[in-house]
């Protein structure tokens, strides 16, 4: 089986009609997973599923200046907060939850004002939730950050999930929950997922710096 390597073809022909494209690249899904593509296509005719897809684009269309965007400039209008917070009135969400890290408390609480002035409830759970210590969920003293003999309590994204699950959320916001915490959070929860911030210590959560400062090519 062909697979993939879309972030190594320069050329994306997948954005082009089909006259324009060119050659394709031998594992390209355009060729490669043709049928796939057909049965994919059908998938979005779900009533629910073809809601939610649909004020996706909406969302996106009114990020950008449409007339900037006729005369083929690309000029934003909104920030990832406010994108948010206009797709949850896009499908009718009242309630959102919020799962964040406990160092991004800041963050969380900036980013709850400023959905709750666009009138939604937002339900957020901490990462430190239910105050379990560490070694209560099997992690051994020597992994604690600041002492062995220290309570330290554990991330706990699962039961982050799950209070969010008894909410009734319509979709969640992840702000700044580790890696691998981020993964057991979306596995574990009903409603739909994205992402505000994610967390990368070094650079300030700002990951996408790392990709391009010299500065960090010795760390990468």
């Amino acid at each position: 089986m062909n697979v993939p390597h879309c972030a190594r073809c320069r050329a994306k022909p997948c954005k082009l009609q089909p006259g324009e494209r060119g050659p394709l690249p031998p594992d390209c899904p355009i060729t490669c997973f043709a049928p796939l593509v057909e049965e994919v296509k059908r998938e979005y005719e779900d009533k629910d599923i073809f809601h939610f897809f649909l004020q996706s684009a909406v969302t996106e269309k009114e990020c950008y200046d449409p007339d900037e965007a006729r005369r083929g400039r690309i000029r934003p209008l909104r920030p990832r907060i406010r994108e948010i917070a206009e797709f949850a009135h896009k499908i009718s969400a009242k309630r959102i939850g919020m799962a964040f890290c406990a160092g991004l408390s800041d963050e969380a609480l900036r980013a709850n004002t400023i959905l709750e002035k666009h009138g939604l409830d937002v339900v957020s759970v901490v990462c430190s939730c239910g105050a379990v210590d560490k070694t209560e969920l099997g992690i051994p003293k020597t992994a604690k950050i600041y002492g062995e003999n220290r309570f330290e309590a554990a991330c706990n994204p699962i039961l982050q999930a799950e209070i969010l699950n008894r909410a009734e959320t319509a979709f969640n916001v992840i702000v700044g929950l580790c890696v691998g915490h981020d993964m057991l959070f979306t596995q574990r929860s009903r409603a739909p997922v994205t992402t505000l911030i994610v967390k990368d210590r070094l650079t300030g959560h700002n990951p996408v710096i790392t990709l391009y400062s010299r500065y960090h090519k010795d760390i990468v």
